[in-house]
């Protein structure tokens, strides 16, 4: 699964219950970094023009380096997604990757902007985001081995029960989409 993302995400209501909890079990949070993730729309297919956007293209800008990545959540069409496969590399000129993509006709569609802060266990990631103009989350991502999307999840969906921290609503969207203000 070296590929695939498997996440859940979820609308933070009480960060300091959720850090605690962490605490207690060991994790400790790197210090919190800004990330600017400038998002592209292809020449060739409209990210956006599905009812269900399942595209994405990201150029992230943050102090300790750049990178470029692509995912496609699955289902595609479905609006709960269960994972997605994503390609993501780190790179030396940054400007350099922006002026390739409008050179290529890719066109710069909606700017997150967010501070983040990554927490660490030896299963599962756990980021907390506070995203201009969108508000504050958490992610929880597997980062363990599974041999299934299905296990991965299931053992991800397992951990975040056994914190008995109550968490914000589920969020099944990525912050492009909130954005931009779409639903899906």
């Amino acid at each position: 699964m070296r590929y695939i993302e498997v996440e859940k995400k979820f609308a933070l209501t009480d960060p300091a219950a959720l850090k605690a909890k962490l605490t207690s079990l060991g994790a400790t949070p790197n210090e919190p970094t800004r990330q600017v993730d400038a998002y592209y729309n292809a020449p060739h297919r409209d990210f956006t023009a599905p009812e269900v956007i399942s595209d994405w293209l990201r150029v992230r800008t943050e102090s300790r380096g750049s990178s470029v990545n692509f995912k496609r959540w699955h289902p595609v069409d479905e609006l709960v997604k269960t994972h997605a496969d994503e390609y993501e590399t780190a790179v030396d000129d940054v400007e350099a990757i922006r002026l390739m993509l409008e050179a290529l006709d890719f066109r710069p569609l909606v700017t997150v902007d967010k501070t983040r802060e990554e927490w660490r266990l030896p299963d599962v990631e756990i980021v907390f985001d506070h995203v201009v103009d969108a508000g504050d989350f958490v992610e929880f991502e597997f980062k363990a081995d599974a041999a299934t999307v299905e296990e991965a999840t299931a053992r991800l969906q397992q951990f975040i029960a056994s914190l008995e921290v109550e968490l914000g609503e589920p969020v099944n969207r990525g912050y492009p989409h909130i954005l931009l203000g779409r639903d899906h």
